[in-house]
């Protein structure tokens, strides 16, 4: 029941630099509107995340917001600027490119209202049950129909971060 309005679409030309492998995961969560990407790292999760936020920005009219940890956000700006997708780092709360790249820390500046979908990068970052920014995230992708969760933490490590991530998705 949960998954009858999850917002999936058939994804429209699907950039040329993904792997097979990645072509098919990105249709897959395309197609689902909420998916995880759980895959060891050196998988190529940035630019399957970039391609799904391309697809969701064509789709919806309105720029993805991609969270992200500190360090990480100039990396994911750089490889969208290699594989040819609009990334960009707002602070401000505000959407600067067709692919928003923000830190955790920074969300509550966001209102879900600007973003036709949402990334959640190192998702690992929300396992805690108990943490703040898992329940600020939560509640804030509840207001975002189209979501994708990525990590390398190889499917979850436990019963509650399957749990969370679940509950993030919707």
């Amino acid at each position: 029941a949960q998954l009858a309005n999850a917002g999936g679409f058939a994804p429209d030309d699907l950039p040329g630099h993904l792997f097979a492998f990645q072509r098919q995961l990105v249709d897959w969560a395309v197609r689902q509107g909420r998916g995880a990407l759980f895959a060891d790292c050196g998988m190529g999760k940035t630019p399957m995340a970039l391609a799904w936020a391309e697809q969701v920005h064509r789709h919806t009219g309105k720029p993805v917001l991609l969270l992200t940890p500190l360090a990480v956000g100039f990396q994911i700006v750089s490889e969208g600027e290699k594989f040819g997708h609009d990334a960009a780092i707002s602070r401000t709360g505000h959407p600067v490119a067709d692919v928003t790249v923000t830190n955790y820390e920074q969300l509550g500046k966001f209102s879900p209202a600007d973003f036709g979908g949402a990334v959640c990068d190192e998702s690992s970052a929300i396992k805690a049950f108990d943490g703040v920014t898992r329940a600020q995230v939560t509640e804030f992708l509840r207001r975002i129909q189209v979501r994708l969760l990525a990590t390398a933490t190889a499917a979850p490590n436990d019963w509650v971060e399957l749990g969370t991530s679940s509950e993030a998705l919707g």
